[in-house]
């Protein structure tokens, strides 16, 4: 944030007054960012309001990252004006996240978070361009041909996933109720969509029953053999997504959300989803990129247990997902959504706790910020 401070520091000279500078200096003194000596020396030595405008930012600028949100907080409680005239990014959020109000719409990052961002070599590269190019794959099985499996509720996390997804910018190609050959045939056709070489990333979103390494297609029943079941193995993604099968994906990331259970072990209430993990293998190809590499995938529970499922509001994995992304993609990178996600499960109560979102075969090498509304 100190480079927040110094991209805006002309204009916070020209524009402060004398009244909210030494508001400023009282906040910062009592959060201890200045000392007594630092205050006394900016108001005292220098004599003009600019002056003292320049040496307040600097002092605080030079402090680091930590000292400059304090300003940046203080400026907005006491001049939201000058906080918007300045374009600054929003203070970290000090209500604690069991008390947030999660948003339903999509919050926009603002253009000068993204300008802060978007030359790091530490941050995937994401430009407008890149955004315009978005594609996403979702694919939903509601009902089953034994209709006492079909997955009430799922139809909500269908549709509350395709509008986050195409707010972030993402054409959808959506699929629903396929058998686990019709799902590896969509994420084949997936692999060549003719967008892929000009986007920065792709979601991949399953949502069924499933079972340990594989996702159950809608023609599942229990009395199949296993070489003759209708189930879709998790690997096949890497292998169709891989950089040796899909290189207009290499060094991009590519997210993988399965909401499936994992086994039969109790873990959740309501309805349950059945088993399904995301074990799989990814990328290769030229110039020695690594086989598996940039994926992040996102499970709804850990092995052998079984997902949350509500009939009338979803999945809770898809509906923490959909609020947090929304309200904090605007300034989060992907992996502190994902945490934030984590402890909002961490939070439930003792009969749902036993159920935990699981980040797996996590080969991303930088932080990936979505940066909606860019």
């Amino acid at each position: 944030m100190a480079e927040e401070l110094k991209r805006v520091r002309t204009l916070f000279i020209e524009k402060v007054t004398l009244t909210i500078i030494n508001q400023l200096l009282d906040d910062l003194l009592e959060a201890k960012a200045l000392n007594d000596g630092e205050q006394e020396n900016i108001l005292d030595v220098n004599v003009g309001r600019a002056d003292k405008a320049r040496a307040l930012i600097d002092s605080v600028r030079k402090k680091g990252d930590k000292a400059s949100w304090f300003i940046i907080t203080s400026l907005k409680k006491r001049n939201p004006m000058l906080f918007e005239e300045l374009e600054l990014p929003e203070p970290p959020h000090a209500t604690p996240e069991a008390d947030r109000q999660w948003s339903t719409k999509l919050i926009p990052c603002k253009r000068p978070f993204w300008n802060s961002k978007k030359n790091d070599p530490e941050i995937y590269p994401v430009t407008e361009e890149s955004v315009r190019s978005r594609v996403a794959l979702l694919i939903t099985n509601i009902k089953f041909k034994d209709p006492s499996r079909d997955r009430q509720g799922a139809e909500v996390d269908e549709r509350n996933m395709q509008r986050l997804l195409e707010a972030l910018g993402y054409e959808v190609v959506k699929h629903t109720n396929l058998t686990g050959q019709e799902m590896d045939k969509a994420v084949l056709d997936f692999s060549k969509h003719s967008k892929l070489k000009d986007t920065d990333s792709v979601f991949v979103v399953i949502m069924s029953h499933g079972k340990l390494g594989s996702i159950l297609g809608v023609n599942w029943n229990k009395t199949q053999k296993p070489d003759e079941a209708d189930a879709f193995a998790i690997d096949n993604i890497y292998k169709h997504l891989n950089s040796t099968n899909c290189r207009a994906l290499i060094n991009k990331p590519k997210i993988i959300i399965i909401q499936a259970c994992r086994g039969e072990k109790t873990g959740a209430v309501a309805l349950s989803d059945d088993a399904g993990p995301l074990w799989s293998d990814a990328a290769g190809g030229c110039q020695f990129v690594h086989i598996e590499k940039d994926f992040g995938a996102l499970l709804s529970c850990t092995p052998d247990t079984k997902s949350y499922r509500d009939p009338v509001t979803g999945s809770l994995l898809i509906q923490y997902f959909v609020e947090v992304v929304n309200t904090c993609a605007c300034e989060k990178d992907l992996e502190e959504l994902i945490r934030m996600i984590m402890r909002r499960f961490e939070r439930l109560p003792y009969v749902t706790k036993k159920q935990m979102p699981t980040k797996e075969r996590w080969t991303m090498t930088k932080l990936f910020y979505l940066f909606p509304g860019i």
